[in-house]
């Protein structure tokens, strides 16, 4: 405790010390304390299917993978590419809605309101308006519905919010959060692996490596690394451009998000950590 309050102290002076062009963290869900934000959630519940609840198989890198690309597929096997419109709202489409209904309901703990999302209607079943759909995000209920599936058991921080997991692995590469199967890596340090995460922080709010773990969330957007080749890393996620997509991301020749000074190869995303997942196999 004391060390996590030395912690807190120093966020809190260097956030007063920061330059104006860096606002502070902030968050569109209400802020949770990071004893509360990086608990993981018991896979007990009776709408859990039994293959993930009690996973019938080890928690599987080649699952992962193959779950997320199978989702991809339903939704058309979109790609995009930087400031380049997806044309279509595809998380409003029928057969598509529905899908984004189970990343919420299978993904996350069914006590909170957010498991009644679907692509387009509120927990109590009401049609929200386009104009708000940055309140229904779903991109880190789709990464945590992957793992889920994926056999991750209880070993995954499920959450409606990237930043409770990113803050989980930087506190489990710490030396806290036992019991969980994610750790964060530098992206100057670690080149990321096929079913690890890379992540981004996002709204302007701008957070680095050296601010993990944060006392609350901040909005940022992780997805799913899928294939490599050359240059570039194939990776999917959840509610790009309205849909499950893929990017394809520029790496250096070690295949790393980074140079060793740290600036980033990719000019049009963020990405300031990789969470390596420790499969089972």
């Amino acid at each position: 405790m004391a060390k996590r309050a030395a912690l807190f102290l120093f966020l809190l002076l260097s956030a007063c010390a920061a330059p104006a062009k860096r606002p502070p963290l902030v968050s569109a869900y209400v802020p949770a304390p990071l004893t509360a934000a990086h608990r993981p959630t018991p896979a007990l519940e009776a709408h859990i299917p039994p293959f993930a609840r009690d996973p019938y198989e080890p928690f599987s890198r080649a699952a992962a993978v193959a779950i997320a690309k199978s989702e991809w597929r339903a939704f058309g096997k979109p790609v995009v590419f930087p400031h380049i419109p997806f044309l279509r709202d595809e998380e409003r489409e029928q057969g598509l809605w529905q899908r984004v209904g189970l990343y919420w309901w299978l993904g996350l703990d069914p006590s909170w309101p957010e498991s009644g999302f679907t692509g387009k209607h509120d927990a109590q079943g009401r049609v929200f308006p386009r104009k708000k759909d940055g309140d229904y995000a779903w991109s880190a209920a789709f990464i945590s519905y992957v793992m889920r599936m994926a056999g991750a058991g209880t070993k995954f921080p499920y959450s409606p919010t990237h930043s409770d997991y990113i803050n989980a692995a930087r506190l489990h590469a710490m030396g806290e959060a036992p019991g969980i199967a994610v750790t964060s890596e530098r992206p100057e340090l670690y080149a990321p692996r096929i079913g690890d995460l890379i992540c981004e922080w996002r709204a302007g709010v701008r957070v680095t490596y050296d601010d993990l773990p944060t006392p609350y969330r901040f909005p940022s957007h992780c997805d799913i690394v899928v294939g490599k080749e050359p240059g570039f890393l194939d990776v999917i996620g959840g509610n790009v451009d309205n849909a499950v997509a893929m990017k394809k991301v520029p790496v250096t020749p070690e295949g790393r998000l980074a140079y060793p000074d740290g600036e980033r190869v990719d000019p049009d995303h963020h990405w300031f950590v990789v969470i390596r997942v420790h499969y089972d196999e």
